[in-house]
């Protein structure tokens, strides 16, 4: 039995990865707003109920990962060094190259820009990145609350998750614009790297020692 269930979660892995690269595709191609769910579901050979089950929403085809690097996240602060703040852990994770900033290959590179003007170029995509950024802000601030003792009337928590996820969507925004505007790596890795260094100085007068002594 525990063969054949690990083979049964298996396929349901390999088969969501499947809609969602194929969605991605087709929306790289055609744009969000011009492809249907059903259009995905006959492109990837499977029906479009098979496709719900797996994404609620036509926006979460587009966003399909995230909760992994929502979870990296959590994950580098609730095991970050011991002395080392909340900040250093963050700013450590947010330093890893990801996406665009680590693609070399000039077919990847190109294929994630135009993944980025799908997303400028469709509102329901921006609105439903901003829900996204509203979950991590809340899911880091309940972490940071507990990790840090603090009470359900305490500030602190969720400051520090509204700045820390702040600097992340600062730096999303500054890398589209690079993007649009064509600039690619390295010179887009050496930009965005700049940004966050500064990005990083400017909240260690505040944030330097939260969480250094739990």
């Amino acid at each position: 039995m525990p063969q054949t269930s690990g083979l049964r979660e298996r396929k349901k892995l390999r088969t969501r990865q499947l809609i969602a690269d194929t969605a991605r595709r087709l929306f790289a191609e055609r744009g969000f707003d011009r492809v249907t769910v059903a259009q995905v579901a006959a492109a990837a050979e499977v029906s479009e109920a098979t496709v719900f089950n797996y994404f609620a929403t036509k926006e979460d085809l587009f966003y399909s990962g995230l909760e992994a690097f929502e979870q990296e996240m959590l994950d580098a602060i609730r095991d970050r060094r011991p002395g080392e703040s909340v900040l250093e852990a963050f700013g450590r994770f947010l330093s890893k190259p990801r996406g665009l900033i680590a693609a070399r290959d000039p077919e990847a590179v190109e294929y994630l820009a135009a993944i980025t003007r799908v997303i400028t170029e469709s509102p329901a995509l921006l609105a439903h990145e901003q829900r996204i950024f509203d979950r991590y802000v809340a899911s880091l601030a309940a972490l940071l609350a507990e990790d840090t003792g603090a009470g359900p009337t305490d500030p602190e928590p969720s400051v520090a998750a509204h700045a820390l996820i702040g600097v992340h969507r600062t730096l999303i925004e500054h890398s589209r614009r690079e993007i649009m505007a064509g600039s690619r790596n390295p010179k887009l890795a050496r930009s965005v790297r700049a940004k966050t260094k500064r990005a990083l100085a400017l909240l260690e007068r505040g944030l330097a020692d939260y969480g250094r002594g739990i």
